[in-house]
């Protein structure tokens, strides 16, 4: 549930960026109107950055979308030997672009200079192929349909609008599932290509793939962004973002280090994939952290988290809530140990034993910025009275 939440919220702020740019471009449409022709002349020069820049960056999804809205917008413009036929099949056109958009919102994201990339060109040719096959077919299904029940009211609609709604149906609940941008911008690259086609779009085509650009070159950026900045195992952010917060903060602030109690001795026993959920729990304990702290990994089992404008004695008591929150939160482990062939073997009978319930403790060190002191030796303050927390027993506060 909570990774559909997510799902939506991206979903709801890749609409809603998309919708001002669209409102904003529809009420300058005076200045652009101008400018039209220089935008012709460099949309597929902008379409062929955005494929470099997406595949830099292993955005492969969206880089051969941009490639489909290239190899589009070249036939509309230079009218290649297979322009005619297409303006004949403008139905295999529409499902075509529906079936590879829901293609892409259903695969992962790979090199695109890759084996990878060669298989999906390969699916990209094959969703041509099914579309061709659909409607060659269709009215074949539409008689044996027919001869069940009674389908004239809605017999025109399921020839191009069923494939249609069930490519949005299902490229929605991808979207809503994996919680990325990336899958939300091509949510709703197939909205506007439903869209551009009913003719429910009035900008020019050339105005429309501008502004899809832009919208892949925000998600790029913004995915970038995270890659640098946010831990990928955690999800808080990382010890370069906690150097950039450093930058900003005044002179005043409180700074805590926290550690995993024994978290070695719980890697070797229960192996690393579990040390890694782990970890993952107690950080998502961490984020939560209030009173305005800045949660951070700073690397291994440590975290750190920054107080700005507040002293030990503000910062003291949601480090307590932290601390405590970790230490009640019962954590259920699923096969703690390898087993044996002749265990794996046995009955399941001892469904019970695969499981079991561990609790995990961290320390804290706290410690507020003295005068003349940087960020670097504040931190080395809260570490210090870390060191002083394990050394005097574990799972406490110390200052």
């Amino acid at each position: 549930m909570s990774q559909m939440i997510k799902g939506l919220k991206s979903l709801f702020f890749s609409l809603t960026f998309f919708s001002l740019v669209y409102y904003g471009v529809v009420k300058s449409q005076i200045f652009w109107l101008k400018q039209i022709v220089i935008i012709e002349q460099l949309l597929l020069v902008f379409l062929a950055v955005i494929i470099v820049f997406a595949s830099y960056f292993n955005r492969s999804r969206l880089a051969f979308l941009s490639m489909l809205w290239l190899i589009y917008y070249g036939g509309l413009s230079f009218t290649p030997p297979w322009s005619n036929w297409l303006a004949v099949h403008g139905d295999w056109l529409m499902l075509f672009g529906c079936f590879c958009i829901l293609l892409l919102s259903m695969i992962k994201d790979r090199g695109v200079v890759s084996i990878h990339g060669f298989y999906r060109l390969v699916f990209i040719i094959m969703a041509g192929g099914v579309a061709y096959l659909w409607l060659s077919t269709n009215e074949a299904i539409i008689a044996l349909l027919q001869s069940l029940t009674n389908i004239d009211s809605f017999k025109k609609y399921l020839l191009v609008e069923l494939p249609i709604i069930l490519s949005v149906v299902i490229s929605f609940w991808r979207t809503v599932k994996r919680a990325d941008l990336v899958t939300s911008a091509v949510f709703i690259s197939l909205l506007v290509w439903i869209l551009h086609h009913y003719q429910l779009i009035n900008l020019p085509i050339s105005l429309l793939l501008m502004l899809l650009s832009v919208h892949y070159l925000f998600v790029i950026v913004i995915d970038a962004y995270f890659l640098a900045y946010r831990d990928d195992l955690t999800a808080l952010p990382s010890r370069r973002a906690l150097n950039q917060l450093a930058l900003s903060l005044g002179r005043k602030y409180t700074v805590a280090m926290l550690d995993i109690d024994h978290f070695k001795k719980f890697n070797d026993t229960y192996g690393h994939d579990i040390g890694d959920q782990v970890l993952k729990l107690v950080a998502a304990k961490i984020g939560k952290v209030k009173g305005g702290g800045k949660a951070f990994r700073y690397g291994g089992e440590e975290f750190t988290i920054v107080f700005p404008s507040k002293t030990i004695e503000q910062a003291l008591p949601e480090l307590e809530a932290v601390r405590q929150a970790i230490q009640d939160y019962k954590i259920v482990i699923r096969q703690p140990q390898r087993k044996t062939k002749q265990q794996r073997s046995s009955k399941k009978g001892a469904k019970n034993a695969d499981f079991k319930t561990v609790n995990v403790t961290i320390s804290i060190g706290v410690a507020i910025r003295a005068d003349k002191q940087g960020f670097e030796q504040a931190l080395k303050c809260s570490d210090q009275a870390l060191y002083k927390a394990k050394k005097t027993g574990r799972n406490k506060v110390s200052y």
